[in-house]
């Protein structure tokens, strides 16, 4: 399988129905996929899921989607940070709805989705508000909360490299939920700095293998969160 190649994110993108299941990369800045949710933004899908360790940040384009009020439900681990005010108003205006996930079991439950697992018990969240209405297990004296796994119609990544098999490798801890996301959706479209011709990358240092992965397109990303690019000297993710 060849992955596709695109020469802009809006073509690899392509077209998300309403109603879709939509995973973000990223750790906050660091891999997340800044211009292919701009194209998202700018393709129209409404009343989205969006699967993702925040809910936005400043004016991103994922805040966007919030304020806008085109995501309908997120399932995130950090919902709230210091410049999370768009979700923060819509949370409180009822117009969001939240799932919070602690982020080992959002990271599980992504990775279960990709390697066909339906569920798993972990001790993680067992006796609070997170476990309410979940199976409870005790598995060799442990109190345990059984999770399901998590799949996506469409997964958003950024790497660094690809080849024209979409064959990945990551930039330090720009690699986060890269990998397992990729796995657990119908379709991975990815933006990363570099196409390789195939054969390039080392099969050995290959992260995400190109079979899990539809779309690529080559970007020169530049700016940081806040739409701005960032001081001299400093790098980026």
């Amino acid at each position: 399988m060849t992955a596709q190649v695109y020469g802009t994110a809006r073509e690899a993108l392509g077209d998300i129905a309403d109603g879709a299941i939509v995973m973000i990369g990223g750790f906050g800045p660091a891999g997340q996929p800044v211009e292919l949710v701009e194209a998202l933004l700018e393709q129209g899908a409404a009343d989205l899921v969006v699967v993702s360790n925040n809910a936005g940040n400043g004016e991103d384009a994922l805040a966007r989607l919030i304020q806008l009020g085109r995501v309908r439900k997120i399932v995130c681990s950090f919902p709230r940070q210091v410049d999370s005010w768009h979700f923060d108003a819509a949370y409180r205006a009822g117009s969001i709805e939240l799932e919070l996930v602690p982020q080992g079991n959002l990271a599980e439950r992504i990775r279960a989705g990709g390697a066909g697992i339906g569920a798993f018990f972990t001790p993680t969240g067992y006796g609070t508000p997170l476990a309410e209405g979940k199976e409870t297990r005790v598995l060799d004296g442990v109190p345990m909360v059984l999770e399901t796994a998590i799949r996506a119609d469409v997964a958003l990544v950024k790497a660094y490299r690809a080849d024209g098999a979409g064959n990945l490798v990551y930039r330090r801890t720009a690699r986060n939920f890269g990998p397992v996301m990729a796995t657990a959706a119908t379709r991975t479209v990815v933006q990363v700095s570099e196409v390789l011709p195939v054969g390039a990358i080392d099969p050995e240092t290959v992260v995400t293998p190109g079979i899990y992965v539809d779309s690529v397109v080559r970007l020169d990303s530049t700016t940081t969160l806040a739409g701005a690019r960032p001081a001299a000297g400093r790098a980026t993710s």
